[in-house]
């Protein structure tokens, strides 16, 4: 079993084709994660994109999209190792880092995305 393993959900107020534009772009993981190498294995269409990740972690990453009411229900998943032998705190710390990194991209995401829009509401 992997030492990080992160599961994310939130809504996003637009659909799966635009939130997936979001992820499509190879020039945007690096922003997004910049001390991850990412190679995509599985490019799932408007359901998401499934990607080894190497760098600063060797593991498996997912965006899953859900199509959900008016929205989207993005789910992230991150599933990997520290290299080296971490400790217990180590490990801690870096899941509690990858938490917030995650909860921030979606959040990131929804105000640009949404654009003031609120749920129930025409896009």
């Amino acid at each position: 079993m992997p030492a990080v393993d992160v599961v994310d959900e939130t809504f996003l107020a637009v659909p799966p084709p635009v939130v997936k534009a979001a992820f499509a772009n190879p020039g945007s993981w690096r922003r997004l994660w910049p001390d991850l190498t990412l190679e995509v294995y599985a490019d799932r269409g408007n359901e998401g994109l499934r990607w080894t990740v190497r760098g600063a972690l060797t593991g498996t990453m997912e965006v899953w999209l859900e199509p959900m009411l008016d929205g989207t229900l993005l789910h992230y998943f991150l599933r990997a190792d520290l290299p080296g032998r971490p400790g217990p705190r180590d490990i801690r710390r870096e899941i509690t880092r990858r938490q917030f990194a995650a909860k921030n991209i979606a959040f990131d995401l929804k105000t640009t995305l949404e654009d003031g829009r609120r749920p129930g509401c025409p896009p």
